[in-house]
C-alpha cells in the first residue's frame, strides 16, 4: 500500500469493496451482512478508535456458498453400548483413536481456571503430558501465572480437548492438586535443555515493561540461568520449586460425538464413589 494513502482513502476504498446491508422490512434483512472482499478492513479496525457499530455474522470457514450454514458432522455417532464404564478407559480409547486418525497434536487442551472471590474466568492451551489412574497431569510455572492465581484462590479446573479430524470433543472438570517435586523433576529431566532454561528465567504472565527493555529483558535472564548452569549435565539440572505438575482429578467427564443438524451424541460420566482403589461412574446421555 502506498504510504501517501491517507485515513479517508483507505475508508472510501473499503466502502467500495463491501456490500453493505439493504434496508428492509423482512425478518431476514436482520441477517444481513457486510461481506468483506478485501484485507482492507482489517487495517482499518487497527487504526479506528472504536469498533464497528454494523453487526457482523462469520461466514464458517467450511461454507460453500453464501448461505452462512456451518459444516455439518458425519463422521460417526455414540451410543451408550460403545462405552466403557471407565471414563478413564474411554479417554484412552477416544484418545488412541485421535491418535490413529492423525489428530493434530490430540495432546493440546484448553485448560479453564476461575479466581474467587470474583469469580473471573481465564483460558489457556497447554499440552496434557500424562494420565495416570487418578487423573489429567499438566506442568507449569505455579508462582508468578494466572492460573496460579486462580488455582490458589479456587482450587478446580476444566480441561476441554477438540479433535476436529474425527469431530469428537471431550471435556474434564474437577479438583486440582499439585505433584510432589520428585514426580515434577523425573518429568522435568526429560525436558530439551532450553525449555529447562526457559522454566528458570520466565516469570510466567508478569510483565516485559516497555521501559525495561520489554523482549531483551527475558532474554538478558535467559543469558543469566544458561550462565548458572554452564557445565552442568542436562540430567543434574534441578526442577525450580515453583515450577511443575498438576493433576486435574476429574469428578465429571463428557465425551462429544458430532452429529448432523447439531442433534450431537453427548454422554456425561459422573463419579459416584470410589471401591477397592477404582472409581466407579453414573453414565447419562445429555440432549444437545
Amino acid at each position: 500500500m502506498d504510504q501517501t494513502t491517507n485515513s479517508k482513502d483507505l475508508k472510501s476504498r473499503a466502502h467500495e469493496q463491501i456490500t453493505p446491508p439493504r434496508p428492509s422490512h423482512h425478518p431476514t434483512a436482520l441477517l444481513q451482512v457486510m461481506r468483506i472482499r478485501s484485507p482492507l478492513l482489517s487495517h482499518l479496525a487497527r487504526m479506528s478508535p472504536s469498533a464497528p457499530k454494523e453487526r457482523h455474522i462469520l461466514t464458517p470457514t467450511d461454507s460453500t456458498d453464501a448461505s452462512f450454514r456451518a459444516q455439518q458432522y458425519k463422521k460417526g455417532t455414540l451410543e451408550r453400548s460403545q462405552l466403557l464404564p471407565s471414563a478413564f478407559a474411554q479417554f484412552a480409547a477416544w484418545f488412541a483413536a485421535a491418535q490413529a486418525a492423525h489428530v493434530h497434536q490430540p495432546e493440546t487442551v484448553c485448560l479453564s481456571t476461575a479466581a474467587l472471590p470474583s469469580g473471573a474466568v481465564s483460558s489457556r492451551f497447554v499440552y496434557l503430558k500424562e494420565l495416570d489412574a487418578k487423573g489429567f497431569v499438566i506442568y507449569s510455572n505455579w508462582a508468578t501465572s494466572r492460573k496460579a492465581s486462580d488455582v490458589r484462590s479456587n482450587p478446580v479446573a476444566s480441561l476441554a480437548f477438540w479433535w476436529h479430524e474425527v469431530e469428537r470433543q471431550v471435556r474434564v472438570e474437577g479438583a486440582v492438586e499439585r505433584l510432589s517435586h520428585e514426580e515434577s523433576q523425573a518429568y522435568y529431566d526429560l525436558r530439551a535443555r532450553g525449555s529447562k532454561v526457559g522454566a528458570w528465567a520466565s516469570e510466567q504472565s508478569s510483565v516485559l515493561g516497555e521501559e525495561d527493555g520489554e523482549r531483551e529483558v527475558l532474554e538478558r535472564r535467559v543469558r543469566e540461568v544458561e550462565r548458572r548452569f554452564d557445565g552442568v549435565e542436562d540430567g543434574e539440572i534441578p526442577v525450580p520449586e515453583f515450577w511443575g505438575g498438576i493433576r486435574v482429578v476429574p469428578t465429571v467427564m463428557e465425551f462429544w460425538q458430532g452429529r448432523e443438524s447439531r442433534l450431537h451424541d453427548r454422554f456425561r460420566y459422573t463419579r459416584i464413589r470410589e471401591r477397592e482403589g477404582k472409581g466407579e461412574w453414573k453414565i447419562e446421555r445429555l440432549s444437545p
